[in-house]
């Protein structure tokens, strides 16, 4: 059986209740990118992004998995081949739903200290100066890639985009990179490729099929014709 490779974005957790970045009362909406997603604005003003992501971390924390999530938790559990799911969410709602998956962007749940690269579970909230359980400087930040840091796990992402045989891309605006060009990676490989949004992406006319409507819906009969 085919790789299938599933890219997800904000748009599939929209339905569970967090907040898209770029839609109508997004994320951003009330804050300018550059205040609290880059490694410049923690370092100008730790205590306002700190504030940001304890909020988000509370959100996430209260937020359930919904239809979409689930269907993909049964694709991986019920198909024959690999499933490989990669998010750009820093949400656990994949997880929650019973699925693995790459987290290119960092998670929530998770602390990281910028002084030794220790990982940890993140109290609800932290605080400014959070001190890491390995090297007890106070150097903890909230373990996500922000704007100009290197999403992680990369090169096993590009690995399964150059080996599969079909790619999705599940909720996601098309506007980030290096995820907005997963599309062409895959379709150079020769994999078909798919999109499942509510509105079209940046990046709709580079794929080979697109469904259009909220994911709770097009996911669940997508996958449904894939294990059919």
């Amino acid at each position: 059986m085919e790789k299938i490779v599933i890219l997800t974005g904000a748009g599939i957790s929209a339905e569970s209740g967090l907040g898209t970045f770029r839609g109508a009362g997004g994320l951003w909406e009330n804050h300018r990118v550059e205040d609290v997603a880059t490694p410049e604005a923690f370092a100008r003003d730790p205590a306002l992004v700190t504030t940001f992501y304890n909020q988000r971390r509370a959100g996430a924390a209260s937020a359930k998995p919904n239809a979409a999530h689930a269907a993909l938790a049964r694709l991986q559990a019920e198909y024959d081949g690999e499933v490989v799911i990669v998010t750009q969410n820093v949400d656990g709602l994949h997880e929650a739903a019973g699925a693995t998956v790459l987290h290119m962007h960092g998670q929530l749940d998770q602390a990281l200290c910028a002084g030794c690269g220790h990982r940890w579970p993140a109290p609800m909230e932290m605080a400014v100066g959070e001190v890491c359980p390995a090297c007890k400087g106070p150097h903890g930040r909230p373990d996500i890639v922000w704007f100009g840091e290197m999403p992680y796990d990369m090169d096993e992402i590009f690995g399964h985009l150059v080996s599969c045989g079909l790619f999705a891309a599940i909720g996601t605006s098309g506007q980030v990179y290096p995820a907005a060009g997963f599309v062409q990676e895959a379709d150079a490989a020769g994999a078909h490729t798919v999109e499942l949004n509510l509105d079209p992406s940046s990046v709709v006319s580079q794929f080979a099929e697109t469904r259009f409507g909220p994911a709770t819906q097009t996911v669940p009969a997508w996958v449904a014709g894939l294990l059919s």
